[in-house]
């Protein structure tokens, strides 16, 4: 059964493998990361693991029994009760629940370990499999995403509120 788990140095091999291996899919629906944060990916996570120390950002990995990653949910830009949500999957358990799943997971760990009250979530327009699965968490959309915040895209940004019933 596959684990959410915190980000830890220890993921660093294996959150790379993710992302090689699922590069080409990504780029399908989400602007590319690009050659340079393959080239110097050691600092790139470094940089994270130090946000997440900071407490301006808390990052998952969805980490399968073999200790391979299926994905990454994260809370960004955390302040006054509220984060940004990002969330990707590996091709090979796409479209079998799993996002949907474990961003619930997330939401509830937002809420409870991390006290906040609202998350927000941009998505690309034809990025329909990430619509969806906002939406079948609770999210609403709350108004249009422009290009400068999907990386050039049009798109819609969604919004749950946790203290809701």
């Amino acid at each position: 059964m596959p684990e959410l788990r915190r980000l830890s140095a220890d993921h660093a091999p294996a959150v790379l493998a993710f992302e090689l291996a699922n590069r080409a899919y990504f780029a399908a629906s989400v602007p590319d990361r690009g050659d340079d944060y393959f080239d110097h990916f050691a600092e790139r996570y470094d940089a994270l693991l130090g946000e997440q120390e900071a407490g301006v950002c808390v990052f998952y990995v969805l980490v399968a029994e073999d200790g391979s990653v299926l994905g990454r949910f994260n809370l960004y830009d955390l302040e006054d009760r509220a984060a940004d949500v990002g969330y990707r999957v590996a091709q090979h358990v796409a479209g079998r629940g799993l996002a949907t799943a474990t961003l619930r997971d997330l939401c509830r760990l937002a809420g409870s370990e991390h006290g906040l009250s609202r998350l927000r979530a941009a998505t690309a327009l034809e990025n329909t499999a990430s619509r969806k699965v906002l939406e079948r968490v609770g999210f609403v959309r709350i108004g249009p995403a422009g290009p400068g915040d999907l990386g050039g895209k049009q798109g819609s940004w969604y919004q749950l509120d946790l203290d809701s019933p």
